[in-house]
């Protein structure tokens, strides 16, 4: 941290790179209101984009309310905040300083209820500026009696229109307030999830459908079988004219060895070899083969590795656990990638089924399933030694049954007795070949599809458990923005002790926030981008020249790091710019006379992250109004091309001055 007198700074602290680690736009339609809703709907938006910190398009929505036709005190008390909010008078147009002083006139007019009384005090603080402290006391008498609710409205969106003794008054009970809120509502344990993606839904690959192959034999089956059956009936008529008895014996011992053989051979070659199940599992014939240099996939296979690595079993390291799954990981990489390629999407959406299939893997090692399947592949010992003893007793009732046919008949019976097994055993193999693949190929469809419905079964759930812990952890737009407002003002508190400064010492400040070094951020439709790492720059503005402060915020616990104040002189800021990069973002460049420029990066670029019914220059204006932006350049602005001059004509005596009348 560093101070000085004059224009001296850390150079290397303002020109930092930003770098984006991960982003997202969650699918929110808070913001959006349909063309032709009611202006009683875009009123309640408006609103709603007033309190998420959003005035630029609340003024808009609810302007769009007034001249449909809807207004009463609580609209035009919302209108007021929203013209003001994180404006000064200076940043008025002269149409809004008149519109505001055709409201004052209005207020008369309403209903008596807490939203006039609330617009009555609101322009009663307005008139009050300027004035000597002991004659504040009856307006900020009336503002202490307004229900909690206007009354925290007026004191955050008036926050850069009341300045001096009137702020001093007041920033007792701000700093109250803030310091109640800062860490409200769970804040340290819920700000994560607002920059986690949406999730992405589960899929699993389809069972591979039945093969050609299978198709063919099966068509050729019955042509087999006949064939088989004919030459068995024939063999079978010659061995009963021979010897009935002893043929009798014979089909019954065949029929029986060939059952036996059928049942047991079923069980031994009517299955897929599995040599293992997870490799197979991730390798079911891929649509679109990977690319070798695909950076979705290789970013698939990061994660793999990375979950894998922290989700070990008991016993294994990080490194001997991915050693141990290397063929599991790459198998399952290669589906995962397979699947979501297609949609062009961040490897951030799938990482909650990353991580399952990772917590999955685990858990099958612990309970000792983790290749079950491929030991079930395996055909039992048993099933193998009844089928040859089937074969052998099936193959000797056959011999046997043609010694009795060749025996007991005259020529040319013989001929046709061999003739017969020898067509009964071409026929009876080649219809048990083609039968066995055609069984295989049914247990392979059925076992997929089991195991395809049981995947989908589990990531689905997986899935839904992932989305709704971000559902109700992640924090709502008003959170968001309330918290990032107490962080600013505990940074305005600290920043005035710190230099010794008053209200009353102050001319006006400027909050420009602005994204760290190295953030993920996020965003919903509709609104500006929210970070998780800021620099938060305070521009204090006294008689004497200007003190920078900035320091960079971890928003999820609000601490602070690499503090940094300057001081100079109102004539050594020679001049401003703002440097516009669609693909860049947003930078403002100070150039001080005794010091190289400052590269300030405001905004990062935006417009390959919207979605189609959004406005790549609205939303810029959005997040750079939030930012603070567009007030922190005016002034400087001002002080570049004026100097000191530029407090005089900031006098707050030239200031409109609203009251409202008895």
């Amino acid at each position: 941290m560093s101070e000085s007198s004059g224009a001296a700074y850390s150079a290397a602290a303002y020109n930092s790179t930003v770098g984006i680690q991960a982003e997202t736009v969650h699918n929110s339609n808070v913001y959006f209101v349909h063309p032709d809703a009611s202006p009683q709907e875009k009123y309640r938006v408006g609103v709603r984009l007033l309190e998420d910190g959003i005035p630029s398009r609340a003024r808009e929505m609810i302007s769009d309310a007034i001249a449909h036709g809807f207004h009463n005190a609580e609209v035009r008390f919302h209108w007021v905040l929203a013209t003001l909010s994180a404006r000064t008078y200076h940043d008025l147009s002269a149409e809004e300083v008149q519109r505001l002083q055709y409201v004052s006139g209005l207020v008369r007019t309403y209903a008596e209820d807490d939203w006039k009384e609330a617009l009555r005090v609101t322009f009663d603080l307005l008139g009050a500026l300027g004035t000597a402290s002991g004659e504040t006391g009856p307006v900020l008498k009336q503002l202490q009696d307004l229900p909690s609710r206007q009354r925290n409205a007026i004191l955050r969106h008036l926050d850069l229109i009341l300045t001096g003794g009137l702020k001093d008054e007041l920033w007792a009970e701000t700093l109250e307030r803030a310091a109640t809120e800062r860490f409200g509502n769970d804040r340290v344990r819920r700000v994560w999830a607002y920059f986690e993606p949406d999730p992405i839904g589960a899929r699993v690959a389809l069972p591979r459908p039945r093969s050609a192959a299978a198709a063919a034999a099966a068509a050729a089956l019955p042509v087999r079988v006949a064939l088989f059956v004919l030459s068995s009936v024939i063999l079978g008529a010659l061995a009963w004219i021979a010897n009935p008895a002893q043929a009798v014996v014979e089909a019954l011992a065949a029929l029986v060895a060939g059952r036996t053989a059928a049942r047991y051979g079923l069980l031994w070659w009517g299955r897929n070899p599995r040599p293992d199940f997870m490799v197979e599992a991730g390798a079911q014939q891929p649509h679109h083969p990977a690319p070798a240099e695909d950076g979705f996939t290789k970013r698939v296979h990061s994660r793999f590795d990375h979950y894998f690595s922290v989700r070990t079993p008991y016993g294994f390291t990080p490194e001997a656990w991915l050693a141990h799954t290397t063929d599991i990981r790459n198998g399952l990489a290669a589906e995962i990638a397979d699947l979501y390629r297609e949609s062009r999407i961040g490897v951030e959406r799938v990482a909650w089924l990353i991580r399952h299939l990772a917590e999955e893997t685990r858990n099958r090692h612990n309970n000792g399933t983790l290749f079950e399947q491929h030991h079930q592949g395996r055909a039992p010992a048993k099933a193998k030694v009844m089928t040859v003893v089937a074969l052998a007793v099936l193959g000797a009732a056959a011999l046997s049954g043609l010694g009795t046919a060749v025996s007991g008949t005259v020529p040319p019976g013989p001929l046709w007795a061999v003739l017969a097994l020898l067509g009964a055993a071409w026929s009876g193999h080649a219809a048990a070949h083609l039968w066995l693949e055609v069984r295989r190929e049914g247990h392979r469809v059925a076992r997929e599809t089991r195991e395809y419905q049981e995947e989908l079964a589990a990531r689905q759930h997986a899935y839904q458990r992932w989305k709704a812990l971000l559902d109700a952890t992640r924090p709502s737009e008003r959170e968001m923005e309330t918290w990032l407002t107490c962080d600013k003002t505990s940074f305005v508190d600290e920043a005035l002790r710190h230099h010794r400064l008053t209200w009353r010492d102050l001319i006006t400040h400027a909050i420009l926030v602005a994204p760290a070094s190295s953030y993920r951020r996020g965003r919903v439709r509709g609104g500006p981008w929210r970070y998780s790492h800021y620099v938060i720059r305070l521009f204090l503005f006294t008689r004497d020249g200007i003190r920078e402060i900035s320091s960079e915020f971890n928003f999820s616990d609000a601490t602070r790091k690499n503090e940094q104040r300057s001081n100079y002189r109102f004539d050594a800021l020679s001049s401003v710019q703002v440097t516009e990069n669609i693909d860049v973002g947003y930078d403002l460049e100070l150039v001080l006379t005794n010091g190289p420029a400052r590269k300030i990066r405001v905004k990062d670029a935006d417009a390959h992250q919207l979605a189609q019914d959004e406005s790549a220059q609205e939303i810029s204006e959005i997040s750079l109004s939030a930012a603070g932006f567009t007030h922190t350049f005016r002034i400087l602005e001002g002080i570049a091309a004026d100097g000191k001059g530029w407090i005089e004509r900031r006098n707050p005596d030239d200031s409109p001055i609203f009251r409202v009348a008895d």
